[in-house]
């Protein structure tokens, strides 16, 4: 019996005193509604947490590891005959459609009979659905490289988080304090204008939030095509047609300086062509006159 009541009365010890520190853990209010408006001269949100991967919950006396926040991107190069390549990023792209996937960018180049063709895929997916989208891709040709990338947001989520959650709190003081009755006009204004404040940044801070939940619940994958490479070496008749490539704009280029040559030389033309032509019926003429003048000066036979 005497063993009974020490147990008992060591278990109400426990009690009281889980109870005392819970009241001391207790937080203040960020900013209490107060009567004197004038404090929103210098008020000002309260200072954000910094917080980190080690933050954790403690639940039944056990502490357990917070959540931790990895974005995680996949790169492949798929390599597949170059006839057949834009097929294969189209039927990827369709493919995605039909998961909890979204398409980033999709790009392809070198569709000309010269050119080697290549094309790129930039998507996230959804985790569930990432082993099936991975298996698709591997379907579409030869996997050259894959690799994994990943990066921890922990440390940026729980700051952002933070921040979200004292601005709103400093949002809500605000909201209280313009209900509050008797309020003057003055005082009025000044609590609307860093509610708007408060409010635009709050906004600034979920747009935040959501683009690491973007990052951190999607996989990014990254798919870059090129056609394979022929081992045949170059073919005998490349540099004729490298030539006849070339020809085309070699020829271009000759015309091209024959017109700048021409409308160089017009302005000189108009003058030099009326002088030339004075200049020669001018000689035409003083050599008429001396033949007229030997012809009168030479007596009759």
């Amino acid at each position: 019996m005497l063993r009974k009541s020490l147990g008992l009365f060591c278990v109400a010890v426990l009690v009281c005193s889980g109870c005392a520190q819970y009241k001391k853990a207790q937080p203040m209010n960020a900013m209490p509604v107060s009567t004197d408006y004038a404090m929103l001269q210098s008020a000002k949100p309260p200072m954000s947490y910094r917080g980190g991967s080690g933050v954790a919950a403690v639940v039944g006396g056990v502490a357990l590891a917070a959540p931790r926040y990895i974005a995680v991107r996949h790169k492949l190069e798929i390599v597949e005959a170059g006839s057949g390549l834009a097929k294969s990023l189209e039927a990827v792209v369709a493919f995605c459609g039909s998961l909890q996937c979204e398409v980033l960018a999709s790009n392809i180049s070198g569709t000309e009979l010269d050119s080697t063709p290549s094309g790129s895929v930039s998507v996230r997916v959804a985790p569930q659905d990432l082993n099936k989208l991975l298996e698709f891709v591997g379907k579409q040709g030869r996997v050259a490289r894959h690799s994994t990338e990943t990066e921890d947001k922990t440390s940026a989520v729980v700051d952002i988080e933070a921040r979200m959650k004292n601005q709103t709190d400093f949002r809500d003081n605000l909201r209280r304090m313009l209900a509050k009755p008797g309020v003057s006009v003055a005082d009025l204004l000044q609590i609307q204008e860093k509610l708007a404040e408060a409010q635009a940044e709050l906004d600034s801070e979920t747009m935040q939030r959501k683009i690491l939940a973007n990052e951190t619940e999607k996989v990014a994958i990254e798919i870059a095509f090129r056609a394979e490479q022929s081992g045949s070496g170059p073919s005998m008749f490349a540099p004729i047609r490298d030539a006849l490539r070339e020809s085309g704009s070699v020829l271009a280029e000759s015309f091209a300086a024959l017109i700048t040559l021409v409308a160089a030389l017009i302005p000189w033309l108009i003058v030099l062509v009326p002088g030339g032509w004075f200049l020669v019926r001018a000689w035409r003429r003083w050599r008429q006159k001396k033949r007229e003048a030997l012809k009168a000066a030479t007596p009759a036979a």
